[in-house]
């Protein structure tokens, strides 16, 4: 969703690093550079505002102006506001294991919220709760077919009641989890395509009625500042606690995940991402400024890899970077691990410095399926030592494999890429630690 941004951004950064001392001038020019770039990405103009005020104060500070690395500090200025105006940190809510935890997602229709339900469910499951899903969506056709459909390929159970009215569907809901021992509700409400006085009524009643622990509002993120309007709206007739934006991985500008925590004053929850249910991650304001920024987002990129992959072959994989000896059998092995992690075009922009190194590669689900044709169609040999792949075998592996020599050549390419990554990630870690190869990943 940020590629542009992100592209944006560097583009300034390289310029203001290339200045020997900054100025009020050089940090004008930068700053108005930062205003279009914002702007085009359909953030709200009051949040813009706001924000390059922010930056500009500090850019214009003596401890930026006369620091030895005056570029440096200010893209550090930058990172510093873009946090906060994304929250500033994440807010981890903590629900009982010993009693029921209600919690209520609201929204427009079409933004979501039915996906979303299931994919709290999963969430929370892995944490050890025993979810049950309550549909109360009456109004629109299949919603509660939908919320089944979800329950039952994750085999969390699901209530719903076609002939009784969104009110007593709650209720009884919420009186069979508790019979059933459950620690945590999700209900589902009906949306409506704008806000109305009867869908609130109704959302205010259902509310009053569950005393829910949490109430997330779910907005479409492609939809941008339209959903900032609807999250100021519901906003006003409900109090809701969080915000989960959906649809994080459209080809939308990013203007809501930018503008919604300033201007309603809630916290941003979670983000989720296509259609799979395990496709939403609690999100971490200071993660997504410096995936924004260009500088990558490591943290979340080991958790994700945590959460898909065997230790025993986590440790082999380490082991194997270390000594340098990854190979392209490894790398296939990687690939298909990869795709249960999700969108290949996020995980790359999570290792920093990929945004710049490997710009204008593009993988999708059938380039994936390509590549590992073309290396099921290597000899082992060649899988342990690509070095000895010459213009014969590309040809051979071409056919064998359905792609072009072109195509051999630009995996090959793309793999000795990673692999000097690898080494950098790899250095940088031994010599410092986690901790300290995370710093030095920032460029200030």
């Amino acid at each position: 969703m940020f590629e542009e941004l992100t592209t944006r951004f560097e583009s300034i950064f390289k310029k203001i690093r290339g200045q020997g001392k900054l100025s009020q001038d050089n940090v004008a020019d930068a700053m108005r550079d930062v205003k279009r770039a914002l702007l085009e990405a359909d953030v709200n103009y009051k949040v813009v505002k706001k924000f390059v005020a922010g930056v500009t104060e500090k850019a214009l500070g003596a401890d930026v102006l006369n620091s030895i690395t005056p570029g440096q500090q200010f893209v550090k200025a930058v990172y510093d506001d873009l946090a906060a105006l994304l929250g500033g940190s994440a807010r981890t809510v903590r629900f009982h294991t010993n009693r029921l935890n209600i919690v209520v997602l609201a929204g427009l229709q079409g933004s979501g919220k039915t996906t979303t339900c299931a994919k709290l469910a999963l969430h929370y499951r892995k944490q050890g709760h025993r979810p049950l899903l309550i549909a109360c969506d009456t109004h629109r056709a299949a919603a509660v077919d939908q919320l089944e459909t979800l329950g039952k390929s994750l085999s969390v159970p699901v209530y719903a009641d076609r002939a009784k009215e969104p009110l007593d569907i709650c209720k009884n809901g919420l009186v069979l989890a508790r019979q059933e021992g459950n620690s945590l509700a999700v209900i589902d409400t009906a949306g409506r395509l704008h806000v109305d006085a009867e869908m609130m009524a109704e959302l205010k009643e259902l509310c009053a009625a569950a005393k829910p622990d949490e109430i997330y509002f779910v907005a479409d993120a492609m939809s941008g500042q339209d959903a900032v309007n609807a999250a100021a709206e519901f906003y006003k007739e409900i109090r809701y606690s969080g915000v989960i934006l959906t649809k994080m991985d459209g080809d939308a500008r990013g203007g809501a995940a930018l503008s919604i925590v300033d201007v309603v004053g809630v916290p941003l929850q979670f983000v989720g991402t296509g259609e799979k249910p395990d496709g939403l991650e609690l999100f971490h304001p200071e993660r997504m400024a410096s995936r924004i920024l260009g500088m990558g987002d490591i943290v979340s990129l080991v958790e994700k890899a945590q959460e898909n992959f065997d230790q025993e072959q986590g440790r082999k994989l380490e082991k194997k970077i270390r000594s340098s000896s990854f190979t392209l059998q490894d790398f296939l092995e990687q690939i298909r691990q990869m795709k249960n992690m999700g969108s290949l075009s996020e995980l790359i922009a999570m290792i920093p410095g990929a945004g710049s190194q490997l710009a204008g590669a593009t993988v999708d689900e059938k380039a994936l399926m390509r590549i590992e044709a073309m290396i099921c169609s290597m000899t082992a040999q060649e899988r342990d030592r690509p070095g000895i792949i010459d213009g014969n075998r590309r040809r051979r592996i071409s056919t064998g494999s359905g792609t072009t020599v072109q195509d051999i050549n630009k995996l090959l390419k793309q793999f000795d890429t990673m692999k000097t990554m690898m080494k950098r990630v790899n250095k940088i870690g031994s010599k410092r630690g986690h901790a300290a190869a995370l710093r030095n990943m920032f460029p200030f």
